[in-house]
């Protein structure tokens, strides 16, 4: 069964964001559609993250990538959206626990300090972790709304 993943970054991921989309393009079960293909010059990763998180949100199974300069504005943008759960992605840890306990669906890394190394086996983490079928995961991930 294929899976959609959406992908997306500002000027300062986009380096980034290419490589990690050559790693996901090599996974069959996952069908990527690149929401930012093309390299601008003082973009604005708010627009870029939105787009993004309302494709994952209205898209049953899918889960999306971005990344900007620090990681952190896309995860702000991301979540302002009802139905993305996004977050920045440090360490192999908080990925676990994101896509565990929080059903994380949006994972973003930061092209400033982040090498395309370490996040490849980081997102192919975000990719193989499963949500937890737990009742108190379940019940708090429903109030997230």
């Amino acid at each position: 069964m294929h899976k959609t993943l959406y992908i997306g970054a500002d000027h300062a991921g986009y380096e980034l964001k290419e490589a990690l989309k050559r790693l996901i393009t090599e996974k069959a079960e996952w069908v990527v559609e690149d929401l930012s293909p093309d390299f601008k010059a003082g973009d604005d990763y708010p627009l870029i993250a939105r787009k993004l998180a309302l494709r994952v949100a209205q898209t049953p199974n899918s889960r999306g990538v971005l990344a900007c300069g620090s990681g952190i504005g896309m995860v702000m943008a991301a979540n302002r959206i009802k139905g993305a759960r996004a977050f920045d992605a440090y360490d192999a840890k908080s990925v676990e626990l994101a896509r565990n306990d929080n059903d994380a669906n949006i994972v973003t890394f930061s092209g400033w300090r982040q090498k395309s190394g370490e996040t490849k086996k980081l997102l192919d983490l975000f990719l193989k972790t499963k949500a937890s079928t737990a009742t108190r995961h379940k019940r708090r991930i429903k109030q997230l709304g």
